[in-house]
């Protein structure tokens, strides 16, 4: 799976975020650190989502398996 990171040029650096996951948007002054702190945010963005999924979801009988996207 891919995502696709977008960043602005603002006159403190760049901002970024990510089309396919809303909250998954950061700032640095460069690029490279825009880059590495959108990284990071995913990570958040999917670690808290994984919580919230447990704890709305604990006490009940559920599946979880992995999903792959393949490229198409």
């Amino acid at each position: 799976m891919q995502f696709t990171a977008v960043f602005r040029k603002t006159p403190e650096g760049y901002i970024g975020f990510v089309e396919e996951l809303p909250g998954a948007n950061t700032q640095g002054s460069t690029l490279e650190e825009a880059r590495s702190n959108l990284a990071e945010a995913v990570e958040l963005v999917l670690e808290a989502n994984r919580a919230l999924s447990e704890e709305s979801m604990q006490g009940q009988e559920v599946i979880r398996e992995p999903l792959v996207l393949a490229d198409e």
